[in-house]
């Protein structure tokens, strides 16, 4: 990024915290005077004492509903920027499974919320577009982030209700505020935004393009990252899914609404018709979400619209089999969606059994009978049995020897930072040159965990001549003959000691198959520190040379380390052992988009691919670029500790990387998530928040 533009983009959000501080009082001004129209106005004695009520507290609160908006807006300011670009699960306002956790209170806030940020929206729509080419161009983005965007309406009313739940009033006091200041918020952000569209284009600042994309229904063009498609999606939703608000989502997952079918009085009669109705729709919105994921091949998309008539057969006698995880149906949908991400083509070896398999499942549900429930277990057995006998069993013998490999791995390096740490709390060890440092904290720690680890297994007692004795027995002649000021008084000793080290040496590093072109470097080195000591004549009077200062670099590579052996048993992807320099030189994916916002580049880089790292759970889809190929693999196992992985591919071939290589793909783009969450649980939050943008419209239409 041009450091004009970076300098831009920070002046940018200074001179909007500035220009905050002048228009909240405005703001809050105008909702103040407001409020006190609408109280004269008023035609009812209950609308006229709510008003009063509101605008006399207001005039208690508002220096502090202005400070605390500032500081809600200065953090969720600096929050805002997005760090990483893998993420392929767009972050529901509302989440499905956070809806069945809610009070009645917090679903209405969660409402209020969505009403503010819809009448905000539909009051900036021209100056945000505006507004967010130019700071997605400010962060060097040639194609438009909404979310390289921190002020963002979102960002500002999450702030704004921040501040005011932080307040002692009643919530009555609150919505009200809400309601008669969100079209006056609205004016005072357009301003702002166009206010700052003009600094950044006097700064010099392009705008970023929007990147036009098809849509996969209805067939139309829109310009992808726009923030018009939330206008467009909400009227769409006005004419076609005008049911389902947040309300009656959270009443049908909580268990509000009676679904007895032996119940006779007309409450239960209406609650029964009306979950069914809201299961039925529920089902009708998530089939959509799913029918246009395009991370599924077509023909299965196609397949699971068809099993449409069975689940909405279902949703009849059990209406909330789709917020139950462990329902028969509701794991068959999920095991269809998840195993179709294996496939990137129909061309793909094991792909045609499986489709086959599919259309095996939706013709036996489509069949008529009453036992509709009870073939959905039996259909889900099959499919996992299926699952599992197209692996071969050498591939399965692979995966458990790859996945024992990896824990002791583990262990191993565990073992050897707490072996490292020991070593580093000796008196004599700051005083050896940082060569033999190095040697000690890094190999040689391994050799010590490797035969702790052995000793452990055998014996719980630790033998006099066990070798993990005797490797750390010979620390003190070791580090006392690498000190020429030292070993240099004492030749007759260091003639001695020499013979047994170098031999105890090569045998611990020859127990972990350790490379012996890596150490002989060190060898050389330590045979010189002897030599020199050898043939240097001084008396014990004489002041030492000036030691060794100790190294500033690491004296252990965070990399766990791995024997030959065990890369080959753990199936360790070869090329992230290559030097970075050479495998950046790797084609990256061309859309994946460039960093935000950069500080300093190494720092940026390193933050990013901790948190990436951090966000990949067991189960995630990833497409890894290799041989210049994009190759689609799962996590399906993760150490305890989290520094090592192994993926599993359609074919069932293994494939292990350690928290490093994984941080090292990420950050050269060779990386990209396909999928960190299942398709279904992605399509309900969807239909959570198409309920939440529902009654946000609703809610407008009542008016305050």
């Amino acid at each position: 990024m041009d450091a004009s533009n970076t300098q831009a983009f920070d002046a940018c959000l200074r001179e909007a915290l500035a220009q905050t501080r002048e228009w909240v009082p405005r703001w809050l001004g105008k909702l103040h005077s407001t409020l006190k129209d609408r109280e004269l106005s008023a035609g009812q004695l209950s609308e006229k004492q709510g008003m009063l009520q509101a605008r006399t507290t207001l005039e208690s609160h508002r220096d502090l509903i202005a400070t605390r908006f500032l500081a809600a807006f200065a953090e969720s300011m600096e929050n805002a920027l997005p760090h990483t670009g893998t993420g392929s699960r767009r972050s529901p306002t509302v989440s499905f499974d956070e809806l069945e956790l809610m009070g009645d209170d917090q679903v209405q806030e969660t409402v209020e919320l969505a009403r503010v940020q819809q009448v905000v929206k539909m009051a900036v729509d021209e100056e945000l577009v505006t507004l967010t080419s130019r700071m997605s161009g400010a962060q060097g983005l040639t194609v438009v982030n909404p979310e390289a965007n921190p002020l963002r309406v979102e960002v500002i009313v999450a702030a704004l209700m921040t501040a005011l739940k932080g307040l002692h009033v009643e919530a009555a006091v609150r919505t009200r505020w809400l309601q008669v200041g969100a079209i006056s918020l609205g004016d005072e952000l357009r301003h702002l935004y166009a206010y700052l569209s003009k600094q950044l284009d006097r700064a010099g600042v392009k705008p970023a393009g929007y990147v036009v994309t098809q849509t996969a229904a209805p067939r139309r063009l829109v310009a992808a990252a726009s923030p018009r498609d939330e206008a467009v999606s909400v009227q769409e939703v006005l004419v076609n899914d005008n049911l389902l608000t947040l309300d009656h989502l959270h009443q049908l997952l909580v268990g509000n609404l009676d679904l007895n079918e032996k119940s006779n009085s007309k409450t239960a009669v209406s609650d029964n018709v009306m979950g069914r109705t809201l299961a039925s729709e529920v089902v009708t919105l998530m089939l959509k979400r799913i029918a246009a994921d395009e991370r599924l091949l077509a023909p299965v998309r196609n397949l699971v619209q068809d099993m449409k008539p069975a689940l909405l057969q279902l949703a009849r006698s059990e209406p909330r089999f789709f917020a139950d995880k462990q329902n028969p149906a509701r794991r068959l949908l999920d095991a269809i969606t998840e195993r179709s991400l294996a496939f990137t083509s129909e061309m793909d070896p094991g792909y045609n059994p499986f489709s086959n398999q599919v259309r095996g499942i939706v013709r036996t549900l489509l069949k008529p009978g009453e036992d509709l429930a009870e073939r959905f277990p039996s259909l889900l057995a099959d499919l996992h049995r299926s699952q599992a006998e197209s692996v071969a069993p050498a591939q399965v013998q692979a995966r458990g020897l790859a996945v024992q490999t990896l824990v002791r791995v583990e262990q191993r390096n565990l073992l050897a930072e707490r072996v490292a740490a020991e070593i580093r709390a000796r008196n004599d060890f700051d005083k050896a040159p940082g060569v033999v440092r190095r040697f000690l904290t890094g190999p040689w720690s391994q050799v010590v965990a490797q035969a702790r680890l052995e000793m452990s297994e055998s014996s719980p007692v630790s033998p006099v001549d066990s070798p993990a004795r005797r490797y750390s027995d010979i620390l003190p002649d070791l580090l006392w003959s690498s000190q020429l000021a030292l070993a240099s008084l004492n030749r007759p000793r260091l003639v001695k000691v020499i013979p047994g080290v170098l031999r105890t040496l090569r045998e611990g590093l020859d127990s972990i198959d350790y490379p012996r072109e890596q150490t002989e470097a060190f060898f050389q080195a330590l045979m010189g520190l002897h030599e020199a000591a050898y043939k240097t004549q001084r008396s014990s009077q004489e002041p030492p040379p000036e030691e060794e200062q100790p190294s500033i670099q690491p004296e252990m590579d965070d990399e766990p380390w791995m024997q030959r052996t065990e890369a080959r048993d753990s199936c360790l992807m070869d090329d992230v052992l290559l030097d970075s320099q050479l495998t950046s030189t790797q084609p990256a994916f061309l859309e994946t988009r460039p960093m935000q916002r950069q500080r300093d580049w190494a720092e940026v880089k390193a933050e990013m691919a901790v948190q990436r790292t951090s966000d990949l759970p067991v189960g995630t889809w990833v497409d890894v670029l290799q041989d210049g190929q994009a190759m689609r693999w799962q996590i399906t196992w993760a150490s305890p500790h989290g520094t090592l992985f192994l993926f599993t591919g359609a074919n069932g071939r293994s494939l292990s990387m350690t928290k490093r290589g994984l941080e090292r793909l990420l950050e050269q783009d060779r990386l990209r998530v396909v999928a960190d969450h299942g398709v279904v649980d992605e399509a309900l939050d969807e239909v959570a928040r198409q309920a939440w943008l529902n009654s946000a419209m609703a809610q407008d239409k009542k008016g305050p």
